[in-house]
């Protein structure tokens, strides 16, 4: 309701998610199916060289080099970078002229509980390696297609001869993959024209960072229980067909090394808890609702109490939508959208179009995106700026998920603003250019396991210059609505997938009160009503943590539009299951 529109922590809602080890080794196994190429190794096995790296006394040497020297797998990963500088060559193709290992630690527990009962209970421990080769220059290289790099496991233990090995296995595949891929690129471009050429790689300063390790250490048995006692809610309303919760505890170690200097080790820890439960209204519409929090310390979570109270609150809204109206089946006219809904807005439909992903070969455009040709245009109110912040870790105070100091590419955390005033100044990219962007400003990022690197945002946060107070926000909504001699406006409080609303009211004007309706979808809620029709924004926020993919947030206040459709949607409606559930008690 409007009424409860404050401001809250990072705990996000409506975004349902899974646990993904099972995806996770599925996609590493197909990765590991590289095909074979050129000829026979250039880097073959020698006991003599594939030995640890000599260490040379700390007092003799920077904290980062004695660091890196007590730590197996950087040992591991120099000595075979300093190896394959020397070694790698192959006859008629060129040596490369860059590098770069990056090594994932992973340590996950995920666990789920369906209908009171825990259903799944893992703890998986990996080693991703991800190996990149370039052949060519700065300016025309291989990292193409195939030649985007060798994926494949490394030993979990210490023993540097072991992981040396590995490494040596996949650079010596990477090197052969770029020298097709760059053969490949080279054969396709002399058929494209390109009028604006712009570099494959952007130069960087070498930095060297050796920070902790983190470690996964909690007990099991109070988290699973709290997993098993909100799923159990179920029986409190004989009408939900599924209530499942997980969670997700990870520890991940970064490593990366590339031929340029860098030298990078990271840790970090994420906690992530979710409960979700489905239902369905008298004609069949599925409805659903669910929530997530998301958060870097595992004392930021919920206590078992809070944790089931709200899942308790949510079977709650499950029985208010069930007896809810279907929307009218046409309105246009203002709509006030709530910090928590507005921060998917602005994540999905500003966040991602700022990201500067060079286009595929042969395109000119600047980016993919939405905003690709909006630079130095207006794309927001000019009420309105947005920045994308690595460097900070909270915000007013509450914690942000999108903290880091160098990115997965080794260029340092940058503070970027990326809308100004309502114009698109900057875009958000790696060290991979893109015409007027020659070179990275930190936002290389990863997906674990072991994707490619891509431009990502960090923490993008959402600020007005012209603030309406949070109570004003309703009344002004109202005065919209009497403009238009409109009987009722709508509120949305809370969204699903796609922007789908999810908790979504009628306001009416004659008295203010609200009427929880369902099934509403919108028309034109685009980057284009984002520009023309957002006309105020609150002096309330709120905080959206996503951990899945690359952990980001998300800040961002209500918003108020002057004009939005909102229709009845149009998906099929599932049939009502043909016999009750079980009883909740065995007959006498």
């Amino acid at each position: 309701m409007i009424t409860t529109m404050t401001m809250t922590t990072n705990m996000q809602t409506e975004m349902a998610r899974r646990p993904a080890h099972l995806a996770t080794i599925v996609f590493l196994l197909v990765s590991l199916c590289a095909p074979p190429a050129l000829a026979r190794s250039p880097l073959s096995p020698d006991p003599y060289l594939l030995t640890p790296v000599p260490q040379t006394p700390a007092s003799q040497t920077k904290d980062w080099q004695a660091l890196a020297g007590a730590d197996p797998v950087l040992q591991a990963m120099r000595a075979e970078l300093d190896r394959s500088k020397s070694k790698l060559k192959i006859e008629d193709v060129a040596a490369p002229y860059y590098i770069e290992y990056r090594v994932i630690d992973f340590d996950d527990y995920s666990a789920e509980a369906a209908f009171g009962a825990l259903r799944t209970d893992v703890r998986t421990r990996f080693r991703f390696l991800r190996v990149v080769v370039r052949v060519g220059d700065y300016k025309q290289d291989s990292y193409f297609g195939q030649g985007e790099g060798s994926v494949n496991f490394l030993p979990v233990d210490g023993d540097v001869l072991a992981l040396r090995n590995q490494l040596w296995l996949a650079t010596d595949t990477a090197y052969k993959l770029a020298a097709q891929a760059l053969t490949a690129k080279q054969a396709q471009l002399k058929q494209l024209t390109i009028d604006q050429p712009v570099d494959d790689f952007a130069r960087a300063t070498p930095v060297q960072s050796v920070g902790p390790l983190v470690k996964l250490e909690f007990d099991p048995h109070p988290w699973t229980t709290m997993l098993v006692d909100a799923s159990a809610l179920y029986k409190t309303d004989p009408q939900i067909e599924n209530f499942e919760s997980s969670l997700k505890f990870q520890a991940i170690n970064r490593y990366f090394v590339n031929s340029e200097g860098t030298v990078v080790r990271s840790g970090q820890n994420y906690y992530e808890m979710n409960f979700s439960a489905r239902t369905q209204a008298g004609d069949g519409m599925s409805l659903e609702r669910d929530k997530d929090f998301s958060v870097s310390s595992i004392t930021a979570l919920p206590s078992a109490q809070t944790f089931v109270a709200e899942a308790k609150k949510l079977t709650g809204t499950l029985k208010d939508l069930r007896e809810a109206p279907v929307v009218e089946e046409e309105y246009r006219g203002p709509v006030l959208f709530s910090p928590t809904a507005s921060v998917l807005i602005f994540g999905d439909l500003v966040g991602d179009n700022v990201l500067g992903y060079k286009p595929e070969l042969g395109k000119n455009g600047r980016t993919t995106k939405a905003f690709a040709n909006s630079y130095k245009s207006r794309v927001l109110p000019d009420f309105l700026s947005v920045v994308d912040d690595p460097t900070i870790s909270s915000y007013k105070n509450q914690p942000l998920l999108g903290h880091y100091e160098i990115d997965d590419e080794g260029v340092p955390a940058q503070r970027v603003s990326v809308i100004d005033n309502g114009t698109l100044v900057n875009y958000l990219i790696g060290r991979q250019p893109i015409r007027d962007f020659p070179a990275s400003n930190g936002h290389g990022r990863a997906r674990v396991p072991s994707f490619p690197t891509e431009p990502h945002t960090a923490n993008l946060i959402v600020s007005s210059s012209q603030p309406v107070p949070h109570d004003d926000m309703k009344k002004k909504l109202l005065e919209l609505c009497k403009q238009r001699d409109l009987a009722y406006g709508y509120f949305v409080d809370t969204f699903g997938a796609k922007l789908a609303p999810r908790l979504i009211y009628k306001v009416w004007v004659k008295d203010g009160h609200e009427e929880l309706v369902r099934g509403a979808v919108f028309g034109d809620l685009d980057t284009r009503s984002l520009r023309s029709g957002l006309v105020a924004a609150g002096d309330d926020f709120y905080i959206r943590s996503h951990l899945l993919n690359i952990p980001h947030s998300v800040v961002a206040p209500s918003v108020l539009f002057d004009e939005l459709e909102v229709k009845r949607t149009n998906v099929n409606k599932e049939t009502l299951p043909e016999y009750p559930a079980p009883a909740l008690a065995p007959p006498k």
